[in-house]
């Protein structure tokens, strides 16, 4: 069983909860976990949707600096693609995957973040990546999918200078897509994920993989793969339906399978 994280399912709501006591500190054993628990959530046909939540307190405050810093250079060759991949598991899910960030989200933590689909955050969160104030860089997709989230030159900014980013600045930049009040965030979250627990889930899915996959193509294959994607949706069970409920009751109304 898992110690620091578990998966929690709702009425199709999937929640990945970090808790580790006292920061959430990201040691290897809890990106294990992480990676179980998302591949758990990729697999189980009853997780329609996805929360990544670290409590009431804190996302995630980095990993563990402590077990990093007993770590040789041969060490972290055999361990970095391990740490790596329980964040491309969580990226990878193909649902709607949404964070909900209270407190801090610092080096680790905020790649947790970056992870997900959409953040919402607590208006007293933090955001940062202060790893060259280690002398090392994120190394959990920080480069990559913050540059890509808020553009290149502000991606620089915060990882160049390891400076913290409160929630009002994080919403302006659009490193976050909402700001709520602390005692709502996992709220919001949840009620954000429940609009897809009876969605179509294969054309949701196909929605995430063209737009996250078409990010690193150039625009005609990125077209190609909508193309292709569009296409092969008409195969569905889903698609019948919700074209069927449109031509007979409008838009809005249709009930999918999920199939």
């Amino acid at each position: 069983m898992p110690e620091f994280v578990r998966l929690e399912v709702a009425d199709g709501v999937g929640t990945i909860r970090v808790d580790r006591p006292k920061m959430n500190a990201l040691s290897l054993q809890v990106q294990q976990e992480i990676r179980a628990a998302a591949e758990e959530a990729t697999e189980r046909d009853d997780v329609r949707a996805v929360v990544i939540w670290g409590g009431e307190k804190v996302f995630a405050a980095g990993a563990d600096v402590k077990e990093m810093a007993e770590m040789s250079h041969t060490d972290m060759i055999d361990m970095s693609g391990r740490m790596q991949a329980g964040y491309v598991a969580l990226a990878r899910i193909p649902k709607p995957v949404v964070a909900a960030v209270n407190g801090y989200a610092l080096g680790g933590g905020c790649e947790l973040a970056l992870c997900a689909d959409i953040r919402i955050a607590a208006e007293d969160a933090t955001f940062g990546q202060p790893e060259i104030l280690l002398g090392i860089i994120p190394g959990l997709g920080g480069t990559q999918r913050l540059a890509r989230l808020v553009g290149p030159s502000r991606a620089k900014d915060l990882i160049f200078t390891g400076r913290f980013v409160k929630a009002d600045e994080a919403l302006s930049i659009g490193l976050v897509d909402k700001v709520v009040p602390a005692d709502q965030v996992y709220d919001e979250a949840v009620t954000w994920a429940s609009q897809f627990t009876r969605g179509a889930s294969y054309a949701l899915r196909a929605a995430k993989e063209v737009i996250d996959r078409g990010l690193e193509v150039d625009l005609d294959t990125g077209l190609e793969m909508e193309r292709q994607q569009f296409a092969g949706l008409f195969a569905t069970r889903d698609r019948s339906t919700g074209m069927d409920s449109f031509v007979q009751n409008g838009p809005g109304k249709a009930e999918f399978e999920g199939r």
